[in-house]
């Protein structure tokens, strides 16, 4: 960030002293040094252009006009103008910001011209007074950190609540809140009516104030959100191996509104994991199964949007790996939260409030701190290990892969001797997992599985069962058949639902 430029204006013999503490403070208070640069002329190289011209010179390319006043007027010149009040002149013509400090004293102490001068002052701009260095260090502090929040160098209220100072309303997409409008209608019974205007939307959902737009707006609705957020981004690599290494097989960095970024990295994962998928026994749609729960993949990418830190140079990650899948969200936990707490029912404390209620209102989150929890629960369902959730420079959530179907294989392939003591040499039974075995055993033990199981796959099921794929899927053709069972949902997001007993049971 470029230096907030600071111009010192005085009497140079009266306030010495004071002139050069209050640029030495400037420079190397721990806050105001990282924003602003003071200029005062005793500083300043000789150079071959008069005091005059560097002056105002220094003037123009200063952002504030810092006055300190005091009894002296200053040399006047031919116009009878002292340096200090052309300087002052200069500032208000090119609409610089103005700040005045007034050393205290009786008025009739002053110089005629410099009673004149102040009271021109008065009129013009808030002047603050001071008696000692210290009441001016801090009436100074004081302005310039006003100065700050007025401009939003700094800000009490979250990111997503500040307004832009750049953004024009014309930088949002009317069809992306007209799509909004009619989702959440849908998802939360939203209020208000579809047609709605851009603005009343905005106005409802606290994203504009004064004709002004929050950063949440932009984020949500903007037709370029990466023009004012360039890291607002979901970087996606996928890695053969268990390790960051390069070349990096598939990497892809999306953009776009915080819908679009959760859809695509979402997609980006799905694409490269392993899928298996069923036959159309009743109808055109086919159950797609993954190894992952998509439900659980969804919500940490989201959750790694909507709650992360949008101040800093770094984006959102999802990175897949041999064993793993990691989402890397730049940010930090909520103060009161841990990792260990993410396991434990926890209330909800978004880092982004208003980027975070359009999203709900959307149904792409929950406000209840239920997403961790979804999370590990959907992951046991598939037999997965439990997804770990780390705090470090960065948050990262890990969820387990699948172990590769060969290792699974061997690790529950009976040894020779098992085999021989189980089945004795000359049984024609086959060891490991067999073709068919429509059992009505087989089946209860589907139907048992999935009641506390409901969105287990085909190939959990083949681990749970013994049987083979197709055996699996021949008991779930007759589970479906007698009404035993049922698909609801999507293939993606879809579950089991065990509907009756059979008679015979």
């Amino acid at each position: 960030m470029q230096a907030i430029r600071v111009f010192i204006s005085s009497v140079q013999a009266e306030f010495a002293e004071e002139r050069k503490l209050l640029a030495d403070y400037i420079r190397t208070d721990a806050l105001l040094g990282k924003f602003f640069e003071p200029f005062i002329f005793e500083a300043t190289p000789a150079v071959k252009h008069s005091a005059k011209t560097l002056y105002l010179e220094e003037v123009a390319q200063c952002d504030i006009y810092l006055g300190l006043l005091g009894k002296f007027y200053g040399n006047a010149d031919a116009r009878g103008i002292s340096p200090t009040e052309r300087e002052y002149n200069r500032a208000k013509k090119l609409h610089k910001t103005r700040l005045v400090f007034l050393k205290s004293m009786p008025a009739r102490e002053r110089q005629q011209k410099q009673r004149a001068f102040v009271k021109k002052i008065e009129s013009e701009v808030v002047r603050k007074s001071f008696s000692e260095f210290s009441d001016l260090k801090a009436a100074v502090y004081a302005s310039l950190i006003r100065y700050l929040e007025e401009n939003e160098y700094i800000r009490h209220s979250p990111f997503d609540a500040t307004l832009n100072p750049a953004a024009k309303i014309s930088d949002i997409d009317s069809e992306r809140v007209s799509r909004f409008v009619s989702v959440a209608r849908s998802k939360r019974a939203f209020p208000l009516p579809e047609g709605s205007s851009v603005k009343t939307v905005l106005t409802h959902l606290n994203l504009m104030a004064d004709s002004r737009l929050t950063n949440a707006a932009l984020l949500l609705f903007g037709k370029a959100p990466q023009k004012f957020f360039p890291t607002s981004e979901v970087k996606c690599a996928h890695f053969h191996g268990t390790e960051i290494t390069k070349p990096i097989p598939s990497y892809q960095v999306y953009k776009g509104d915080v819908f679009e970024l959760v859809s695509q990295a979402t997609d980006f994962v799905l694409s490269k994991i392993n899928a298996t998928t069923g036959e159309r026994s009743y109808g055109v749609s086919v159950d797609v199964n993954y190894e992952l729960p998509v439900p659980a993949v969804a919500e940490a990418i989201v959750n790694a949007v909507a709650h992360r830190d949008y101040t800093g140079n770094a984006s959102v990650q999802v990175m897949l790996f041999r064993d793993r899948l990691e989402i890397w969200n730049p940010g930090r936990l909520p103060f009161g939260l841990t990792p260990a707490k993410l396991k434990l029912p926890h209330t909800s404390i978004p880092t982004n409030p208003l980027l975070a209620e359009p999203m709900y209102l959307a149904g792409a989150i929950e406000r209840m701190g239920t997403g961790t929890g979804d999370i590990i629960r959907q992951c046991s369902e598939l037999g997965l290990k439990a997804p770990e959730f780390i705090q470090n420079e960065e948050f990262k959530v890990v969820i387990y892969r699948p172990k590769p179907l060969r290792k699974r294989a061997e690790e529950q392939q009976p040894s020779s001797e098992e085999c021989g003591k189980k089945c004795g040499k000359k049984c024609g039974k086959k060891c490991g997992k067999t073709d068919d075995f429509t059992t009505p055993q087989n089946r209860k033990k589907i139907k048992d599985y999935l009641k506390k199981h409901p969105t287990a796959t085909v190939g959990i099921l083949e681990e749970i069962t013994g049987l083979s794929r197709r055996g699996v899927e021949k008991n779930l053709r007759l589970l479906k058949t007698s009404g035993e069972l049922q698909r609801i949902g999507s293939a993606r997001n879809g579950q089991w639902k065990v509907t009756r007993k059979p008679a015979s049971q």
